[in-house]
């Protein structure tokens, strides 16, 4: 069993070839259930985005989404939340700290976070560098809340052992477009392993690279089930009975 919790729907403005076949690059990989945000969402219109998913995931069994949320345009946010939570399709929040122009420091942010964690659901937020250590801080800084910080900082993948060990309620996932020898073993071995999950940033980047980063840090049998796919079934709270 396989849970990718960094997927996404949707063509890229620029040309990809995995773009157009996600089930089928699922089924090559073995993931059994992505959750997706949609990429019109993420780089351009949040609600026409999520509304465009909203139809499709209604077509698809292994797939749940993520309602994006603009910081910036939080009252849309507010609206899509109230809207898509509530069927049970959608069952987390993508945040792009980037393209929104929210820094995770910034107050736009935490007030995002914060109907985040009203909401009761997990927030997949965008981290590079030493800015997942601010995401810690904003999630010790908020009750309730729950993040997955996104990449684990990419190159700051240190940086984000020292936030998953401050705030038990950060958790982290390896997709990147580079694959440093041994950092995600590294961090594995210096976390709590109910802090990590599997992504892959599909249908961005190809499966293989986080499939390949990940199997070749060895990690024992327990730690890898948990990052393949238990730890994100609690954290979402996904019935996998049927696995």
């Amino acid at each position: 069993m396989i849970i990718d919790v960094h997927a996404h729907w949707g063509p890229w403005f620029f040309t990809m070839d995995v773009a157009t076949a996600n089930l089928a690059t699922m089924d090559r990989y073995g993931i059994d259930r992505a959750i997706v945000s949609a990429t019109e969402a993420v780089i351009y219109d949040a609600p026409a985005g999520n509304r465009a998913l909203a139809a499709y995931l209604e077509t698809q069994e292994r797939l749940l989404g993520y309602v994006t949320v603009n910081p910036r345009r939080l009252r849309e946010g507010r609206a899509d939340l109230r809207a898509y939570l509530p069927g049970g399709r959608f069952v987390g929040v993508k945040i792009h700290t980037d393209y929104t122009g929210s820094p995770t420091g910034s107050a736009a942010l935490r007030d995002a976070l914060a109907e985040v964690a009203e909401a009761g659901v997990p927030a997949l937020v965008h981290t590079w560098g030493a800015s997942v250590l601010d995401l810690a801080q904003a999630c010790l800084d908020t009750p309730g809340l729950r993040v997955i910080a996104g990449h684990m900082g990419a190159d700051g993948f240190r940086y984000a052992i020292e936030a998953a060990n401050a705030c038990d309620r950060l958790y982290l996932e390896p997709c990147w477009s580079h694959a440093p020898a041994g950092r995600i073993a590294e961090v594995a071995a210096a976390v709590d392993p109910g802090q990590l999950l599997f992504g892959t940033d599909a249908t961005l980047i190809d499966p293989s690279s986080a499939y390949g980063a990940v199997a070749a840090a060895r990690l024992d049998r327990e730690t890898a089930e948990r990052v393949a796919w238990r730890n994100a079934a609690d954290l979402f709270g996904l019935d996998v009975t049927d696995r």
